[in-house]
Formats: C-alpha cells, sequence, structure tokens
C-alpha cells in the first residue's frame, strides 16, 4: 500500500523533480541526469531519515532516474537504415521530459483552476426578479389643458425661486459670520481702550458691531458668557431687562489690558 507524500513544497514525485531542475537552473531538454539524480536520491533518504513514509510513485521515478542515468554513461548506439544511413537510438531522456511537460502544463492549468474558484468565492449573483407588475402595464399619460399646465409650471418657478433665495441667504450668512473666538478678541480690544481712556466698564450693546443683525447680536452674547465663564471679565444687570455692563474682575485686568 503506498501513500501520498505531501510536503511544504512537494506534492508527488513530478513536483520535486521540476523543483530540482528549475532551482539548479536547468533546461528541461538538457536534464544533467546525473546531478539531478543525485539530488533527488538525497532528498528520498532525507524524507526516511525524518520518518516520512515514502510513497511508491517517488521510488519508481528514483529507479527511472538511475535507469537513464546508466543509460547516458553508455556510448551513444547507432543503427543502420535500410538505406545506409546512420540514426543515433532516441535520447533516453526523451520520454523524461515529455513527462515532465505535461505535468507542468497540468499544474499550470490547476493553479488557474484554483485563482478562479477563489475569485468566484467573491461574486454573489442576484436572483431574477419578476418585473412583469411594471412592464405589462401600458404608459400612463397626464392629459392637462392650457390653463393646468400653465398652473402646474408657475408652481415650479416659484420653488426654485424660493431655493434660490434661501441658498442666496445662506452663503451671505456664511460669509458674514463670525466665530465666538473673533468676537472674544474684539470685545478684549474694545475693553482694553476703554481701561486706557478711563473707562471701567462697557455697554454689551457697544460692543455688537451690527445692532439689527440677530446673528451678530447672538454671537455677542455667546462670546460675553464665555469670558465670564473663563474669568476675564464679570457682567452686571441692575433690573430685568436693564442694560447689561461688563468689568475685568481683578485677576482678568492685566490680561485685557496686555491687548493691542
Amino acid at each position: 500500500m503506498s501513500y501520498k507524500v505531501s510536503l511544504p513544497l512537494f506534492e508527488g514525485p513530478f513536483d520535486l523533480l521540476v523543483y530540482l531542475i528549475e532551482n539548479a537552473r536547468m533546461s528541461i531538454y538538457d536534464i544533467r541526469i546525473s546531478e539531478i539524480t543525485e539530488q533527488y536520491l538525497a532528498y528520498i533518504d532525507e524524507m526516511k531519515s525524518m520518518d516520512f513514509a515514502v510513497a511508491s510513485e517517488f521510488m519508481v521515478l528514483a529507479a527511472t532516474l538511475i535507469d537513464i542515468k546508466s543509460r547516458m554513461i553508455l556510448p551513444k548506439m547507432q543503427v543502420e537504415n535500410p538505406d545506409g544511413t546512420v540514426t543515433e537510438v532516441e535520447d533516453p531522456r526523451s520520454e523524461l521530459v515529455e513527462k515532465l511537460l505535461e505535468y507542468k502544463r497540468y499544474k499550470n492549468l490547476s493553479e488557474i483552476l484554483g485563482e478562479r474558484a477563489e475569485e468566484n468565492r467573491l461574486i454573489y449573483e442576484k436572483p431574477q426578479e419578476d418585473i412583469s407588475a411594471y412592464t405589462d402595464n401600458p404608459d400612463e399619460y397626464l392629459s392637462l389643458n392650457i390653463d393646468q399646465f400653465v398652473n402646474a409650471f408657475e408652481l415650479f418657478l416659484q420653488k426654485e425661486r424660493r431655493v434660490a433665495d434661501v441658498r442666496a441667504r445662506y452663503q451671505r450668512i456664511e460669509r458674514e459670520k463670525a466665530s465666538i473666538e473673533s468676537r472674544i478678541s474684539l470685545i478684549k480690544t474694545k475693553l482694553a481702550t476703554a481701561l486706557r481712556s478711563g473707562f471701567k466698564r462697557l455697554s454689551i450693546r457697544e460692543l455688537i458691531p451690527n445692532k439689527k443683525d440677530k446673528y451678530d447680536i447672538i454671537v455677542t452674547f455667546a462670546s460675553v458668557l464665555q469670558m465670564m465663564k473663563d474669568k476675564i471679565i464679570d457682567a452686571e444687570q441692575k433690573k430685568t431687562y436693564g442694560e447689561i455692563f461688563i468689568t475685568p474682575p481683578t485677576e482678568g485686568v492685566k490680561e485685557v489690558e496686555d491687548v493691542q
């Protein structure tokens, strides 16, 4: 009973033989039989020393190589033809070369099939659906008189004008929008200027560049709250809905005064 030998590099005797030939940079059509036979037998001995059960086909090929090697040592025989010409006996390596070429062809094909199988695993097909409900129904046409068509077109134009108006307003706000960071810097500058002029407090109204712009008012108010949280300024309001005044606290005076 023979066992299939499968090592990390080789499966079967021809796989090993092809490896030895390619590793030695030989041409399959001109194999140095003596050298290859020695390497092949050495590999089989190594397999035996590692307690591998060597398959019978490995041993058969080893015997074939030894037979070819022995025939290569003998002088080339010549056969005289009836017409008087002399023909040399066929190279003893020819049959082995044909088998090696055939093995390589099938091995290459098996590798291609393996790659195709891997690719097909990544392909998922969607089952065909019944779309007769859409293809069997006749096309429907809208029946509109001229007045209905004009009204529909007018509604379309109104919608486009609203979209254009909103887009224009949005773009204008984006261009004019100020960040809280830049507004805090502006407040510090105004407060520093006031302190140098002898004023110890400012009305929050004086900090709003554009008092008619709601966004400007909101950004300024949010900036004042952030500065109060950071203890840069204090705020005071005497009565509900009354004027809001800001002043720098003791620990915040230096930071404000350092603003140029």
